[in-house]
Formats: C-alpha cells, sequence, structure tokens
C-alpha cells in the first residue's frame, strides 16, 4: 500500500498579516519531512472562495515549490479544475508538463468539477453541463500533451486552432491521470475513463472494498474506454491522521480537524449559508461540534497498532492508497510532524513489505485488460505536416525607409515597429518584397 498527504490549506479564523505565510511554510516543511520519510505522494487541491476550508486556490505554485525541495515525493493535483471556465486546457497541458520536467517526472494529474456554488458561480460555470465539460477537456488536455501538434478541436465547451502546446511532459504520453470521487457512481466513471479514483468520501474499509471491487471490475470489462492515452488503474481513499502511542492523545490532536474538515466540506457544498468575508465558519463549527460524530473509529487516528490493523483492511479490500487528511482544522504543525515521524517508523514498514510483489502481481494480471481497453479508444488523427497549416503573424508589413546616415532600412511591423538595416535583413533571411 502507498501513502499519501492532502493539502487543502486549511486557515480557520480568525487570522493575522502572517497567517496564509505560516501556513503555506509550514505545510512545506511539512511536505519535506514526508518525502525525507518515505511517504509516496503529495496531493493538493485546487479550490477558490472557500475561505476557511481551503486557501489553495493555485496548487500549481505550492506544488512546484514542493517539487522543488523534494526528491522522490510523488506531486499529485487533487485536483486542477477541467471545466475551461477554470483553466482552458492548453494552460492545464503547458502547467502540468512543466511541473512534470521540475519534478522529472513525478507528477499525477488529478482532475475534477467541483461542486460548490461558490466556484461554479464564481466562475460562470454551468452546474448542469459541469461533467460534460470535464470529459471534452480533460480528454483534449492529454492529447495536447501528447500530439505534435495539437491538431484543434471545434467543441461543445471550447475550441482551439492546431497548436503545437509546449513544453511537453517529462512522463510519456503524460503524467497519470485521476478524478476526484465523492460516491460510487463517480467511482464507476472513473474506471470507465480509464483514470485512477481519488475517493473523498471517507468510507470504512467493508465499504471501501465494495467500491474497489466494482472498479476493478469495470476495468476488466468492456466498458473500460481511456479519456486518456494511457491506463492508470488505481483506487485512492482518504481518511483522517493522527499517530501517537497515547489513543487518547492521537484523538486529541487529531479529532477536532478532521470533524472541521467535514463540517466545513458540509458548509461549501451542502448546507451552509455564507456570506463571502463575513461569516466564521469557525465559529459555527465550534456551536455545532457537541452534536458531531466520533470520526476516529476506521480512520487512521490511534496509535500505530491500530492504525496498521485498520490500514491492512483496507489494503485487503483492493484500497491502492490511503491518503491521509493531516492538515485540518487548528491541528499544530509539530503535531503533524511527531505523526509523520511516528507512522514511518512504525507502521510504514509493516504496510509496505510485500509491496513490491503486490505490484507484480497486480501488473501482470491487468496488462491484458488495459491492451484491450487500448485499442478500444478511439483516437485523434494526427495531422500530417503538409495539413498543419501556416499561422502568418500580425503586421508583416515591410516599408522601404532610410536611417540617418542616408543607408537604406526597413521598417517591419505596423505603428511602432522596428528598423533594422537592409544587410540584416538579407542575413536573417527576410524577404523585403513580402
Amino acid at each position: 500500500m502507498r501513502f499519501g498527504l492532502l493539502y487543502e490549506l486549511q486557515l480557520p479564523r480568525p487570522w493575522d498579516d502572517r497567517s496564509e505565510h505560516r501556513l503555506i511554510h509550514e505545510a512545506l516543511a511539512e511536505v519535506e519531512a514526508a518525502d525525507q520519510l518515505g511517504f509516496d505522494y503529495l496531493w493538493a487541491n485546487e479550490h477558490h472562495f472557500l475561505e476557511e476550508y481551503s486557501h489553495s486556490s493555485a496548487p500549481e505554485v505550492f506544488l512546484a515549490a514542493a517539487a522543488a525541495r523534494t526528491k522522490q515525493i510523488h506531486i499529485g493535483h487533487a485536483v486542477v479544475l477541467s471545466p475551461p471556465g477554470y483553466n482552458p486546457p492548453a494552460r492545464v497541458a503547458e502547467r502540468i508538463a512543466t511541473l512534470d520536467l521540475i519534478s522529472s517526472g513525478r507528477v499525477e494529474w488529478g482532475t475534477g468539477q467541483s461542486a460548490s456554488r461558490s466556484e461554479l458561480e464564481g466562475f460562470n460555470v454551468d452546474q448542469a453541463s459541469k461533467r460534460e465539460q470535464w470529459a471534452e477537456a480533460t480528454e483534449q488536455t492529454a492529447n495536447m500533451m501528447a500530439m505534435t501538434p495539437y491538431p484543434g478541436f471545434e467543441g461543445k465547451f471550447f475550441s482551439m486552432p492546431v497548436r503545437n502546446v509546449v513544453p511537453k511532459p517529462f512522463q510519456k504520453p503524460h503524467p497519470p491521470i485521476w478524478v476526484a470521487c465523492s460516491n460510487k457512481e463517480t467511482i464507476h466513471a472513473a474506471a470507465r475513463a480509464g483514470i485512477g479514483a481519488l475517493a473523498f468520501a471517507f468510507i470504512d474499509p467493508a465499504e471501501a472494498g465494495k467500491w474497489a471491487g466494482e472498479y476493478y471490475d469495470i476495468i476488466r470489462s468492456d466498458e473500460c474506454v481511456p479519456i486518456g492515452h494511457t491506463v492508470n488503474a488505481n483506487v485512492a481513499m482518504a481518511t483522517g491522521f493522527s499517530v501517537h502511542h497515547d489513543e487518547a492523545e492521537a484523538k486529541a490532536r487529531g479529532i477536532e480537524g478532521f470533524q472541521y474538515f467535514g463540517f466545513a466540506l458540509g458548509h461549501f457544498y451542502v448546507y451552509g449559508q455564507h456570506k463571502p468575508g463575513v461569516t466564521n465558519l469557525w465559529e459555527r463549527f465550534q456551536a455545532a461540534r457537541p452534536d458531531l460524530p466520533d470520526v476516529a473509529k476506521g480512520n487512521g487516528i490511534g496509535t500505530p497498532e491500530q492504525l496498521r490493523d485498520r490500514l491492512r483492511q483496507y489494503q485487503d479490500a483492493g484500497v491502492d492508497q490511503v491518503i491521509f487528511v493531516q492538515q485540518a482544522g487548528r491541528n499544530k504543525h509539530e503535531h503533524i510532524i511527531d505523526s509523520l515521524k511516528l507512522f514511518a517508523a512504525e507502521v510504514m514498514p509493516f504496510m509496505k513489505q510485500d509491496q513490491t510483489e503486490r505490484d507484480r502481481r497486480k501488473q501482470e494480471e491487468l496488462a491484458p485488460f488495459i491492451e484491450a481497453a487500448l485499442q478500444r479508444k478511439q483516437w485523434m488523427r494526427p495531422l500530417t505536416p503538409d495539413r498543419v497549416p501556416v499561422v502568418a503573424a500580425y503586421g508583416k508589413s515591410v516599408v522601404a525607409a532610410k536611417d540617418a546616415t542616408d543607408k537604406p532600412t526597413y521598417r517591419i511591423g505596423t505603428a511602432g515597429g522596428f528598423e533594422v538595416p537592409m544587410e540584416d535583413l538579407a542575413e536573417k533571411n527576410l524577404n523585403a518584397a513580402e
């Protein structure tokens, strides 16, 4: 089993002038520690306007800083909001590829749509068609990274002419694709698209086993038609995280933050009445907390022995990765570091002792199904060189003139263009007759 860390960059009120600065730099220090301790994945979400719940509106910047500070941990978007109103597909392709080059091939490309009214209406993204927008944009973004040149596209939600989108990613044809999943139906959709499932539903191992089983049944079936140029067959499940030799202390350090995570999620996505810049979410959480459930049971909050038992249940259920929600609410930076160290020392070795053999068996078993899925895909047809259109530069007017020494020069461009000597034109193979 592999292990990831999720960063929403949560920041409950009250704030001071340096709150966000401390938040980001403490998170980067935690990521550095996680990389050195052997954690496998760093995941950072893209959210907008969800104050207190998530100040992670530019995860590509945070992840680039993390990539520069680490050597082994995978750098995961969880997720890039894919409807074009949030991010034009070409910009996503450029950013993912650049981050993949910076990290020398460690990027995981998580995708999603968002379901919050604050985000959707903030960017004028139509709620009814957001899933269609995600599918169109994600498929074309993958094509942009994999094809030279990109043949262009006239779609329902965006259009783009022929262009060669650069740079190209370090991983060929593109980094592994994932999608955020909040229920069993989206798990099924991930499998049909041949991409990894990032499940943020916080379910117990028994339910996780049902979801993972149905996911892999679809991967093996004729329903699986890859949205990208590869198949990324993986199931990741999110859970809380706090580890201490004293169970009571583990709960004292971790339960409040995980409860706040769930409460804030519900506020923005389900039942909340929010006034931007006014509503105090932390105060509302404190008022509601006595009636909130105990979230420690079945999650990654407890002693090393308890976590070994619970995580083995997830592993036996077919879950490939557990993503820990440790930066939540007011969880303290020093407590997060303590938990990471204790987990790496006393839980991780137990869970990873047969990782290589498990990977080998999985790859061997799925190989024929993945090959069949790729054969079912309808690939975008590449352009032959003779069919690639010419893109003529704006203002390509060339006007004869003379400079102060009475030597012939040519003014290139419209008003505000620049002058070059005639001999330079010849050297640069410019044709004054054009």
